[in-house]
């Protein structure tokens, strides 16, 4: 995590800036030639973006810290001529079929799985390098092991393999392709711990309560590791952004969620939710939203009860409870002791 420059006294301002993609110390800093372009490129859209906010001082040391860590990526890259590979092995750059998967092996700051870029630091790459067509080996996975095949070798421009994250996939934390090959076996990504689910027969609702369009039968948080939240600072005040699934890798990087206590006409608490607070909204805005698409209310509005920040071993939320008075029969909720641990502190 970066820090900016700040002003005496501002402490609480210190815009936090997530980490570049992880590189070993001591690792090359390999690039491809389109990878070093997009750096640059990257370096461009941070100098216009520093004209933009020079008149906001928090949001300049943003810039600049973040300034920082790319020029640090720029200035140790290393660009592999891949006209000097070998054809007819893996190596650095190289377009790879295996397992009806098209892949690239790329840079830690081009990489990215879900349109089939892998960093050359990943396990699978790592497998594949120094592979021929036709090589078939084994490679370790949580559930054991999994066999690869190299179907295929080129360093010219070829279409590449999105991966593909099933709901199924996002609850489990496994990762499938596009055509459904065996999963597992992709980069090594640590996920947010599953929730798990409980179905509910579907019921009647009340008039003006709970849209019967909406065809849901549990509560999950709807996670996905892909997408950009908001990284605040303890006040609320949003100082960048993350994906999902660099939030929860144990950085403790500070961002934004809303927990939803549901109370019946008794004072009973009868049902929790929560979700992450989306980039570009505010958590009431989120949790509206939330509310109507999951829960199919729209009528009756929440109260801020109180915000505090949540830590765990894995991540760490500035997160807003609201209470909302409802006799609804709504979505069933899990009733782990990981689920309560959630509300632990509401």
């Amino acid at each position: 995590m970066s820090r900016g420059f700040i002003k005496e006294g501002d402490q609480e301002e210190i815009p936090m800036v997530p980490p570049r993609a992880y590189l070993p110390k001591g690792m090359p800093n390999y690039v491809t030639k389109e990878g070093l372009a997009a750096l640059n490129k990257e370096r461009e859209g941070l100098e216009n973006e520093r004209v933009t906010v020079s008149g906001n001082y928090i949001m300049s040391n943003f810039v600049d810290a973040k300034m920082k860590l790319l020029i640090a990526r720029i200035n140790t890259a290393v660009e592999v001529d891949m006209t000097k590979a070998n054809k007819e092995t893996v190596s650095f750059g190289a377009y790879v079929k295996y397992n009806g998967r098209t892949v690239r092996i790329v840079g830690v700051d081009e990489a990215d799985f879900s349109k089939g870029l892998l960093s050359f630091i990943s396990p699978v790459a790592k497998a594949l390098v120094g592979k021929k067509v036709g090589d078939r080996f084994e490679i370790k996975v949580p559930k054991g092991t999994e066999t690869i095949e190299v179907q295929g070798i080129w360093y010219e421009e070829q279409e590449l393999t999105p991966a593909v994250i099933s709901t199924e996939a996002k609850r489990s934390g496994e990762i499938l392709n596009s055509k459904n090959v065996k999963k597992g076996f992709l980069d090594k990504l640590e996920m947010t711990p599953s929730v798990s689910i409980v179905k509910q027969d579907e019921v009647p609702r009340a008039e003006g309560a709970r849209n019967d369009s909406v065809s849901i039968d549990f509560f999950t948080p709807d996670e996905n590791i892909m997408e950009f939240l908001p990284v605040v600072n303890e006040r609320g005040i949003i100082v960048g952004r993350a994906l999902q699934m660099e939030l929860h890798k144990g950085n403790k990087i500070l961002h934004p969620a809303v927990h939803l206590h549901v109370i019946n006409n008794k004072g009973v608490t009868i049902r929790k939710y929560w979700w992450h607070v989306a980039f570009g909204d505010t958590p009431e805005k989120t949790l509206k939203r939330k509310m109507q698409e999951t829960l199919g209310i729209t009528a009756i509005k929440p109260k801020l009860k109180k915000q505090y920040v949540r830590e765990t071993k894995t991540e760490k939320e500035l997160v807003y409870v609201y209470n909302l008075n409802s006799d609804e029969n709504l979505l069933k909720t899990p009733e782990d002791k990981e689920y309560f641990d959630i509300f632990a502190k509401d």
